[in-house]
């Protein structure tokens, strides 16, 4: 009886310590999971174009090796930097996650317009419930674009730039008339140096874009404790300038974005 007894309060014990240990393995698995949300938790861009949403990086990176090979083929039949295509799709579209682009496959903001034969939806953009077109798929949306800026007369002098000029195509957009936001340029800027899409203009222009030139090095300059953005300027551009981090800048200016103005003073240490 008595070893029934002892075997009982040792099976209970033991019972015990493994319920214990378990709970201590859940209680750190989920302290991980937490803590791994932490750190995601600043990892996000806002897309604000056509559609404003707040997407991650990640997204952001799965979005641009889903349509890259698209974007290049275009630039090779077109002429359109695939780098200024694929930033023009991730900023209107929200990287496929915005209103347009789940309701309608429409990646580029295109409205109805008086050549437009298809399908439609309506959407509050510049003015309440405007006309945008409908595409049966994504892809149909990015021929689209390219047939959009080569069909129409106050694109044509984006031809007329190098096709390596990222900068230059950005703002021709802005100046042609693609968006009325003022920011567009720096905006598509921004995504095309911090996800680094002018390397596939470099793979259609057959260049090595690991010899990056002068349009992406900088020569390391001392801090200044602040710093005014100026025309072009963008977060990626200033931290490759002072050789800091664009979350570091981020943090100190606390910016949920990537997103800066003109004349707009940044703290930098």
């Amino acid at each position: 009886m008595k070893k029934i007894i002892s075997l009982l309060v040792c099976s209970y014990f033991l019972i015990g310590c493994s319920a214990t240990h378990q709970a201590k393995v859940r209680e750190r698995i989920n302290s991980g999971k937490k803590e791994n949300v932490k750190q995601k938790a600043s990892d996000y861009e806002e897309l604000k174009a056509t559609s404003d949403v707040r997407v991650t990086s990640d997204a952001i990176a799965d979005y641009i090796e889903q349509y890259k090979n698209v974007a290049m083929e275009s630039m090779a039949t077109y002429g359109i930097p695939a780098s200024i295509k694929l930033a023009q799709a991730i900023l209107e579209s929200g990287s496929g996650k915005g209103t347009l682009a789940r309701s309608a496959n429409n990646h580029f903001g295109i409205k109805c317009q008086t050549l437009w034969s298809g399908e439609v939806v309506y959407h509050n953009d510049d003015a309440p419930n405007e006309c945008f077109r409908k595409y049966d798929s994504a892809i149909e949306s990015f021929h689209d674009h390219s047939l959009f800026l080569t069909s129409r007369a106050h694109y044509k002098s984006l031809f007329e730039l190098d096709k390596n000029d990222y900068r230059a195509w950005a703002f021709g957009l802005k100046k042609a008339g693609y968006a009325t936001d003022p920011n567009y340029p720096n905006k598509l800027i921004s995504l095309i140096e911090r996800y680094e899409l002018y390397k596939y203009d470099a793979m259609v222009l057959g260049k090595d874009y690991s010899q990056k030139g002068t349009t992406y090095t900088y020569q390391k300059q001392s801090i200044p404790n602040m710093y005014e953005v100026k025309t072009g300027d963008t977060l990626y551009r200033i931290s490759q300038m002072y050789q800091i981090s664009v979350e570091e800048i981020q943090r100190l200016n606390k910016l949920s974005g990537t997103t800066i103005s003109v004349g707009q003073i940044l703290k930098l240490k």
